[in-house]
């Protein structure tokens, strides 16, 4: 388990983490920091505990937004799926009616060739 440390408005936290995920958690300590950096532009210096509890919320809401879309895009990718599913069950549809047509019109043309055949085999009265 590997140990970083990340700074989080001005203050050095020592953490764990998994081996090769010390640079995702130094970015996402990063992250944090920035949030908690542009808190402190818009009110000021309002105390540690509550810049952190209002950048904790900026994450949670960021993240419900996020869940919120992927969700969107799942049902979007869940009637596509759909469409594409009646879509081919519409060209088979359509591939069965056309196999049939053939075959009534192959069966038609066949009768009408052993017709024509057997009127050329005998002689025809006037």
């Amino acid at each position: 388990m590997a140990q970083i440390s990340v700074t989080i408005n001005g203050k050095s936290f020592r953490m764990a983490c998994d081996d090769g995920e010390e640079d995702r958690l130094i970015g996402l300590a990063a992250r944090f920091d920035g949030w908690i950096s542009e808190l402190k532009v818009a009110f000021g210096e309002i105390g540690d505990q509550r810049l952190t509890v209002m950048a904790g919320i900026m994450a949670a809401d960021q993240l419900s937004e996020m869940e919120r879309k992927v969700a969107g895009l799942e049902q979007e990718i869940a009637d596509a799926k759909r469409q594409q599913v009646d879509a081919l069950d519409n060209m088979s549809q359509n591939e069965q009616e056309l196999s049939r047509a053939i075959n009534t019109a192959a069966a038609r043309i066949e009768s009408l060739a052993d017709g024509l055949s057997k009127s050329l085999r005998s002689p025809e009265s006037s």
